[in-house]
């Protein structure tokens, strides 16, 4: 079972990089540092963003951009991190107690 814990752990942490990922390649786009025509650019971008717009959409819809800054990958980290430290430690924790 510690086993099942630590692979959510990691595609958890797989997931964070994702969405970091997501994050500063549309930065590159927004400040034309990359072309999104591109062919590579742009599959790259499509598949980050199909990875991501899941979870992303859901926070964007509660959480509205303050001044054009779209928060929601930030949302998205904090709850991760949260969820990696808080919940699947306390879960291994007490599953290594029985």
């Amino acid at each position: 079972m510690l086993q099942l814990i630590g692979f959510v752990d990691w595609l958890f942490a797989l997931y964070m990089w994702i969405v970091i990922g997501n994050a500063i390649l549309s930065w590159l786009v927004a400040f034309d540092v990359v072309n999104r025509r591109n062919p590579l650019v742009d599959s790259v971008g499509e598949a980050l963003y199909r990875i991501t717009e899941p979870v992303l959409g859901r926070i964007r819809r509660v959480v509205p951009p303050l001044g054009g800054l779209d928060l929601s990958p930030l949302v998205a980290l904090i709850a991760i991190v949260f969820i990696r430290q808080v919940l699947l430690a306390n879960l291994a924790a007490a599953i290594a107690r029985y």
